[in-house]
């Protein structure tokens, strides 16, 4: 496909972003295509000063993978005006039609360049330096929140916010740090949304850094130090109301919260 298709097609989704109304399925595609997508997306954003502080993972869980028919984890940036405090405030006229995911997230103490490495894995889990439980706003640009594998690739893996609670300290070059095994509870309202388990993110979040490390490699994202890494999500996602408080909490990790005012785009 064209550079010039796949850039329009970039600014198709960037449009979606900033306007908040849904865009239509972009149509065929390859996998690396839709990459380059993703790509001259973050691009149009970091030009306007919105600049790169992390990465996540998609399609961390069997079933979901499953579900979608892929063998592999799907990859994404993040954004600092995606970035929410803990404990903090989200107007959700902000999306389209959000959702909620709740995450085990790692920090980086130093810079992460896969490409520049001998052994991308072990660089990266010696560059983390911290964990803490996280909450991820997706928000897909398609109508409907419909999409095919390549659409939400090209659409940045429907990464629209993020929230990470209290960091905890964390060698991930010791022996035996697993953070497996750990039950995961998602609240609205204090009422439960949603319960999973750390396992349903490949096995062990850990096991996130080597997909990281590679696929960063393939797509040239080199990471600042104090970026955020998103595992992948320990339930199913679920639609974020406004005029209330969420609450992710992750066994021996701590919780995280948010509150939401307004509606999203797509209800007003």
């Amino acid at each position: 496909m064209t550079g010039t298709t796949l850039s329009r097609y970039a600014s198709a989704l960037d449009e979606a972003v900033t306007s908040k109304r849904a865009t239509a399925q972009l149509g065929a595609l390859t996998l690396d295509d839709a990459y380059r997508v993703q790509a001259l997306g973050s691009e149009l954003r970091t030009a306007r000063g919105d600049r790169l502080v992390g990465v996540k993972l998609g399609f961390t869980s069997k079933a979901k993978a499953r579900q979608m028919g892929v063998s592999d984890v799907i990859f994404g940036r993040l954004h600092a005006r995606g970035e929410y405090p803990d404990g903090g405030t989200i107007a959700l006229a902000d999306f389209i039609h959000p959702r909620v995911e709740p995450e085990v997230a790692f920090r980086l103490g130093a810079r992460f360049d896969a490409r520049a490495s001998a052994d991308p894995e072990a660089e990266l889990r010696a560059a983390v330096d911290a964990v803490a439980p996280g909450l991820e706003i997706i928000d897909s640009r398609y109508a409907n929140f419909r999409f095919s594998l390549t659409d939400v690739v090209a659409d940045n893996t429907s990464a629209a916010g993020f929230v990470t609670g209290a960091w905890q300290p964390a060698d991930l070059t010791a022996t035996g740090v697993r953070f497996d095994d750990r039950p995961v509870t998602l609240e609205i309202d204090g009422a439960v949304a949603a319960t999973g388990n750390t396992s349903d993110i490949l096995g062990d979040p850990v096991l996130a850094l080597p997909a990281i490390a590679r696929m960063a490699a393939a797509q040239g994202v080199v990471l600042p130090a104090g970026s955020v890494l998103l595992a992948g999500a320990a339930t199913a996602a679920v639609a974020l109301p406004g005029g209330v408080t969420v609450r992710a909490t992750v066994a021996g990790l701590g919780s995280v919260r948010i509150t939401t005012t307004g509606t999203p785009a797509e209800e007003r």
